[in-house]
């Protein structure tokens, strides 16, 4: 697809600087874009590139000066706006739809157990399981291979990708991500040592309760409590390769990235940012 570039500033309410008639057909990065393409400037350590981008236009911030571009041999056509980085994802959006997902309905290969509750607008992919007493909403797109535990709750308009295991028991809110290779409510690592000083493994009896809007990046392994649960709270996001222990609580809007690891039952705030290979 292509857009003319006063269409563009139109979709995300910016004010051009330049040829409102030029045509765009590619979101790139500055350091790559070429003719025909629209980049933004929202972190000043990229300001080198302005001088040499042969981007056709330009998202910047409505207060940045003119006076940045004065140096360049050739005009750019700037669009101006409130934030550079939410617009050009807007049109990153615009220019690469999602795919079309799962259609409604379930798979012919999918094993669903007889109790199970599936809203009728739900999407089950192949070879998923569903099992006994498991409830999925409204909305909910469970993607191939995937296997919901007995008594499991996906809520409505959440996403399940491939090969993701939500064991017995465990809860998952509304429009929560699982990208693939998830495990949610495995045995947390829990044992006893005996006298002779091997081990004796102790139950793990709770559950793992995801609240609404949280995103799981891949390959992501959530232990059940040992009682009670372990809770992942509202708009939290998980990079991948993350793996949190049993009774663990993370606050609201919390976000950590890849590699880092939680232990059993800590306790972390809202609004926490956790670097990569936290320990």
């Amino acid at each position: 697809m292509t857009m003319k570039l006063s269409d563009i500033a139109k979709f995300v309410d910016g004010e051009i600087v330049g040829n409102g008639d030029v045509e765009i057909g590619r979101v790139a990065k500055i350091e790559e874009a070429g003719p025909g393409d629209i980049t933004f400037l929202a972190n000043l350590k990229y300001r080198k590139h302005v001088r040499t981008t042969t981007a056709s236009a330009l998202l910047v911030t409505r207060e940045v000066s003119l006076d940045e571009f004065a140096a360049r041999p050739g005009p750019l056509n700037l669009v101006r706006v409130a934030d550079p980085y939410r617009s050009f994802l807007l049109l990153a959006d615009k220019f690469n739809p999602p795919s079309a997902g799962l259609k409604m309905g379930i798979h012919a290969s999918a094993v669903i157990a007889p109790s199970a509750r599936i809203a009728p607008d739900a999407a089950i992919g192949a070879f998923v399981s569903v099992g006994e007493g498991c409830t999925i909403g409204p909305g909910v797109s469970i993607h191939d291979g995937t296997i919901v535990g007995d008594g499991a709750a996906i809520g409505e308009h959440s996403v399940l990708y491939p090969n993701v295991v939500v064991r017995e028991g465990c809860r998952i809110g509304k429009r929560v991500i699982v990208h693939p290779g998830c495990v949610i409510g495995s045995d947390g690592f829990g044992f006893a040592r005996r006298p002779d000083g091997s081990y004796e493994k102790i139950p793990q009896r709770g559950i793992v309760v995801i609240d609404d809007d949280v995103e799981i990046g891949a390959n992501c392994a959530i232990d059940r409590a040992t009682i009670g649960e372990t809770r992942i709270g509202r708009g939290v996001k998980l990079d991948n390769l993350i793996q949190i222990g049993h009774n663990v609580v993370i606050g609201e809007h919390t976000a950590i990235a890849a590699q880092s690891g939680v232990s059993g039952s800590v306790k972390l705030g809202k609004n926490c940012a956790l670097g990569g290979q936290v320990g």
